[in-house]
């Protein structure tokens, strides 16, 4: 890793942490994908080309975000021709736009993006796809679809999916539940909570009360504990991720519900993360859901590498964490690491 530039542009960019790396894999092509005369080909060199790839990350708050940004610098590493730049929004719309907006004055050749939410950052992704630039979405989506690719998991199958272990495990006779969203312009955020509606639907589960986190674990307890002294009789807690549920377990433990149920969700394969908070029996349950950093430098090498294209969306499958399997997939997604 290091943090040159290509073509000798120097990345001097106030409050931006650039860092460098190198790295690699591939994909398939769709309607609607970059394609013919598109950004992908307008950007393919080949193999005896060097790259530059800007990376702009919502924010580094989020322990997701910091595995995001590692799995694309891991799987940077063994692709000589990507030089890969990191910039972290730290959860500000305007800062990120500046930031890609520095990107393409660098003349960057890919950019990925995860946006902190998706209408403040649809102008300046689309103003780099229209340059030509090829353009990789990653977990959170902007509005309208010019863009190479989306790289995510189904948001609101994986809220469908909390909701009916809700229904079918936790509550199978119904009862009353709070739920703690994520930021509110963030698509994950409406997509996980739709489809924990549809999950619980015709289930005798009432949400009692709702709150904005913000992703973030410290909120989420504060979030939770307002909750829970609004609604004492709740029986159970959704999160949207899993730092805002462990900050909800911090908070039912001081309102003297210890044993309160609560699912979240993530499931990142580290010890702070999901997996072992679910092996521990702090959480009751979470789900995986992939960073796709792997996945989106595998889209980049073959679009400037290899000159092929990408599918329109590329859909990350997801899992559910019990205790029953949590030190078995936990073993599982660390082999060889």
């Amino acid at each position: 890793m290091s943090t040159t530039t290509r073509r000798g542009l120097a990345l001097a960019v106030a409050g931006v942490a650039f860092v460098a790396t190198a790295c690699g894999t591939t994909h398939e092509n769709a309607p609607g994908a970059s394609s013919g005369a598109g950004p992908a080909t307008q950007a393919c060199k080949g193999p005896g080309g060097k790259f530059t790839i800007g990376m702009s990350q919502a924010n580094l708050g989020e322990p997701y975000r910091v595995r995001m940004d590692d799995d694309i610098r891991t799987a940077a590493a063994s692709i000589p021709q990507f030089t890969v730049n990191f910039a972290d929004a730290a959860q500000d719309n305007s800062k990120q736009v500046e930031q890609v907006s520095t990107f393409l004055t660098q003349k960057i050749d890919l950019l990925i993006i995860s946006p902190n939410e998706a209408t403040p950052l649809t102008s300046v992704v689309k103003k780099a796809y229209d340059q030509g630039i090829p353009v990789l979405v990653l977990d959170r989506k902007v509005d309208g679809d010019a863009y190479t690719s989306f790289i995510g998991a189904d948001n609101v199958d994986i809220g469908r999916q909390a909701g009916q272990y809700f229904k079918q495990h936790l509550l199978p006779q119904g009862g009353k539940i709070v739920e703690l969203k994520g930021l509110a312009g963030s698509t994950p955020a409406k997509e996980r909570a739709d489809g924990f509606n549809e999950g619980i639907a015709g289930s005798g589960i009432t949400i009692v009360g709702t709150a904005d986190a913000d992703w973030l674990r410290d909120k989420g307890q504060q979030q939770a504990d307002a909750l829970l002294k609004a609604h004492p009789d709740a029986q159970a807690i959704f999160s949207e991720n899993d730092p805002m549920a462990e900050g909800a377990r911090l908070a039912a433990q001081n309102a003297g519900k210890a044993a309160l149920p609560i699912v979240g969700i993530d499931g990142l394969p580290v010890p702070e993360g999901g997996i072992k908070a679910v092996e521990a029996g702090r959480l009751s349950a979470t789900f995986i859901y992939p960073t796709g950093g792997a996945e989106a430098v595998a889209a980049a090498k073959k679009l400037l590498v290899d000159c092929g294209q990408v599918q329109k969306t590329q859909t990350l499958q997801t899992r559910l964490i019990t205790k029953d399997n949590a030190a078995q997939v936990y073993a599982e997604l660390n082999q060889g690491s």
